[in-house]
């Protein structure tokens, strides 16, 4: 192996490529092609979406799913089913995708943003209890990289407050904390099948929970307001066409069937991985609670503090990249600092109420930090690899480490 950093002209320590995504065989195929021939390419012609949701809800736990077009609509409609009204609040973490908070917006509710913990990058529940005014409605914890929420405090805190509590499941397919799965831990919860997603048909969501009355509501805002026994053009509420088509229903079947096994590997190599990647100073892997039986790794996560490390965040990751390890810094910056926040964009959103908010004020140290200078991602296509493949993961930190003082020179020379 060459010591020389490949950032720095050396020899990269890997050229194969990791595991690719998605993954789709002859099954895939087979079962398009039956779907296409069938002729019954909508939601409401064939069975393939609704063999799916049901599929899908019992393996997480729920007697209801709802499958939608995307997780941020999903999102949204929980709200809307909810009953939500015009500027109630919604507490969400700062670290995570937009949609968390832009569905809130979407069903004209203030998103509060409650800062994450430090060492788990999930919400905190203290943070969460300092949040809650009365127009608080609901909380929204997601599960971040695949890792479960400790619902227990969450939950404890709705249930005084009578608030209900959303899990953004989009990255934990699969996942489970203590045995119960993910999806089935709050009131109700939305999962994504974007492209990157650990479940995939390229775009779609699912609405899963135990609530009847709540799943009918959503059943029906998904399907242009339409109830069971009524006609066809009777609409009760207001709503839209959010239906998944058959053709994804069809994939999810296929991939929902390779599901189980690839979070064992994923949970599997991300142990192992952390482990070994433990041992280097300025290393802080997502710290697992016990209670975290199972991890969907959609993320493998970390933060790295440069002045243990002994090299920037930003230098450390491009070196890795260089090295042939398919890694990036995740989030420029948390969901307050955004455009969207900061210049209020909502559009015929919140009109009332974005005159007194005032997203620059929001402080979200914990979330600023890992934005800012310490977050590490690596793609959860990597952890389908074999162990050689967590070894390659690991020697390039070590190069990277070993060489971390002509990284430092050369990161200061860039002005990173």
């Amino acid at each position: 192996m060459s010591t020389k950093l490949a950032i720095l002209g050396g020899k990269p320590l890997r050229t194969r490529r990791f595991s690719s995504w998605p993954v789709f065989g002859v099954p895939e195929e087979k079962a398009l092609i039956k779907t296409l021939r069938s002729g019954k390419w909508g939601r409401l012609q064939g069975d393939q979406v609704s063999k799916f949701e049901q599929t899908f809800a019992r393996m997480h736990g729920c007697e209801h799913g709802i499958a939608v077009v995307n997780g941020t609509v999903s999102l949204k409609l929980i709200l809307m089913a909810a009953g939500v009204q015009a500027e109630d609040e919604v507490i969400v973490p700062p670290y995570t995708f937009l949609s968390t908070a832009s569905a809130v917006v979407e069903a004209n509710a203030v998103p509060v943003f409650a800062d994450i913990d430090l060492n788990t990058f999930n919400l905190d529940p203290k943070a969460v209890e300092a949040a809650i005014t009365p127009r608080t409605r609901a909380i929204m914890p997601v599960h971040f990289a695949g890792q479960p929420v400790d619902m227990a405090p969450i939950m404890e805190i709705a249930r005084k407050r009578k608030l209900l509590v959303i899990e953004d499941a989009a990255h934990a397919h699969g996942a489970a904390w203590e045995g119960k799965p993910a999806g089935s831990l709050g009131d109700v919860a939305s999962f994504s099948f974007q492209s990157s997603k650990n479940l995939t048909c390229g775009e779609g969501g699912i609405i899963t929970t135990n609530d009847d009355r709540l799943a009918a509501s959503c059943r029906s805002i998904h399907n242009c307001g339409r109830v069971p026994g009524g006609i066809w053009y009777e609409h009760h509420v207001i709503s839209g066409n959010y239906r998944l088509g058959e053709f994804q229903g069809a994939v999810l079947n296929c991939q929902l069937a390779r599901l189980g096994a690839q979070t064992r590997t994923r949970d599997r190599n991300g142990r192992y991985l952390a482990a070994k990647l433990s041992r280097f100073p300025g290393l802080h892997m997502q710290q697992r609670p016990a209670g975290c039986t199972l991890h969907a790794y959609h993320l493998f996560m970390l933060r790295l503090e440069a002045a243990n490390f002994g090299a920037p965040r930003a230098a450390v990751v491009k070196a890795l990249q260089a090295e042939g390890i398919p890694c990036s810094g995740g989030y420029g910056f948390s969901l307050p600092q955004q455009p969207l926040f900061r210049n209020k964009a909502f559009g015929p959103y919140l009109a009332g109420a974005a005159k007194k908010l005032d997203y620059s004020r929001v402080k979200t140290p914990n979330s600023d930090l890992i934005c800012r200078e310490q977050a590490i991602w690596i793609e959860q296509s990597a952890l389908l690899g074999k162990r050689q493949d967590m070894d390659d993961i690991f020697a390039a930190f070590e190069k990277v480490h070993a060489q971390r003082d002509a990284l430092s020179e050369w990161a200061r020379k860039e002005g990173m």
